[in-house]
């Protein structure tokens, strides 16, 4: 039962118990009661709601459980721009905050989301920072990925009106120190062992890896891949990047959309790869590289089955998928082909990118010195 209400020396702040509560009317004339644990306090908080009500800026923080909030949410959120929200990012993000978010803003602290601050989203990426409480080290770019829904879902609360700031705004990662090594460079195939990669593993797989070395495609282009995107007539034969496979949970490997405008090009391959893809006899909605039976690849598969074993053999056992994307970018750059035209081979979001990632691929040696012509000498007039 709450206690009696003892009148102070300030009109409409009463003690009670051992907390100071105060009324006040809202914009639409119901009465609030707010306490706070000392009579300073009540004192500053009243005066500041009476003026929010003044000036029209009073609303009420939502006192929804952070875990309700956050899965109402996700269900109807359509995204920040005029490109919409793909189903697969409304996975991604759901699988966050069940993850993460709400199990340390709601499980484990009881925050409300009216009740989150931007100490409490600190203190909540320094957990994830953590690798005893996650279990292992969380990379910078992973925890970004964590909190991209925790960031829309408050900007959500803010347009709404639910509350009077986004906590998770400016709220930046900690620094950690990160030790470079060579392993965390992109990495290409030494000379000569991406051809022999494409010699060794089984011919029936033999051109999509030879078509790999060939674009540097991801590997969710290359299993994405159908008869009408390979235009391999004439002297110039392409491949036309244009939907990509990916992975969700519960429904196997799908076929959809690009993730980026950016990744959308047109890539030449050799006369001699064309003819061999000519040769498939692939029909234009056919995938070109399939399962046995007929199926989108798994990924996962075609690493550990195809082309594991062969770059084990090559002597590259530490190689991947993205090897290839590596091996591609640092022969552009051999051949002189600038960092835009690296960028838009690759389907990078910018040059920036693309420098950051290869610039170790780059000649760094200044050379000689610059040539100019001698100025015509003056002629003197007497």
């Amino acid at each position: 039962m709450a206690g009696k209400l003892e009148k102070t020396r300030h009109a409409g702040i009463y003690k009670r118990g051992g907390v100071y509560v105060f009324a006040f009317r809202d914009g639409g004339r119901k009465q609030r009661w707010e306490s706070r644990r000392t009579l300073e306090e009540a004192v500053r908080a009243k005066r500041a709601r009476e003026t929010d009500v003044d000036r029209g800026e009073y609303f009420e923080a939502s006192k929804m459980p952070f875990d309700e909030y956050a899965l109402d949410w996700i269900k109807g959120y359509q995204g920040r721009g005029r490109r919409g929200f793909r189903e697969e990012t409304r996975g991604e993000y759901t699988a966050d905050l069940k993850n993460y978010a709400i199990p340390y803003f709601w499980a484990a602290r009881r925050r409300p989301v009216g009740k989150v601050v931007p100490r409490d989203i600190a203190n909540f990426i320094a957990w994830l920072c953590d690798p005893v409480e996650q279990g292992k080290a969380l990379s910078d770019a992973r925890v970004q990925n964590i909190m991209k829904p925790v960031r829309a879902m408050f900007a959500t609360a803010l347009e709404r009106g639910e509350i009077r700031s986004n906590p998770a705004r400016d709220v930046r990662l900690p620094h950690r120190p990160r030790i470079e090594n060579d392993e965390d460079r992109a990495r290409p195939f030494p000379p000569g062992v991406g051809e022999l990669v494409v010699e060794l593993v089984h011919p029936r797989h033999r051109v999509l890896v030879e078509l790999l070395l060939a674009t540097g495609v991801r590997r969710s282009e290359l299993i994405a891949l159908e008869g009408r995107h390979l235009d391999l007539h004439g002297e110039r034969p392409t491949i036309k990047v244009r939907q990509r496979g990916r992975r969700r949970r519960g429904e196997g490997v799908l076929i959809g959309p690009l993730k980026s405008r950016y990744a959308r090009r047109d890539l030449p391959i050799p006369i001699g790869l064309a003819d061999r893809l000519l040769a498939l006899g692939t029909q234009p909605e056919e995938l070109v590289f399939q399962s046995i039976d007929g199926t989108i690849l798994d990924p996962d598969n075609l690493y550990y089955r195809v082309l594991k074993p062969a770059c084990e053999e090559a002597g590259a056992g530490w190689a991947g998928f993205h090897t290839f994307r590596h091996t591609v970018a640092s022969r552009l750059f051999a051949e002189g082909r600038n960092v835009v035209q690296v960028q838009r081979w690759l389907g990078h979001h910018s040059a920036s990118f693309t420098l950051d990632t290869y610039v170790h691929l780059l000649e760094d040696n200044l050379g000689e010195p610059l040539r100019f012509e001698a100025a015509a000498p003056q002629l003197r007039v007497a």
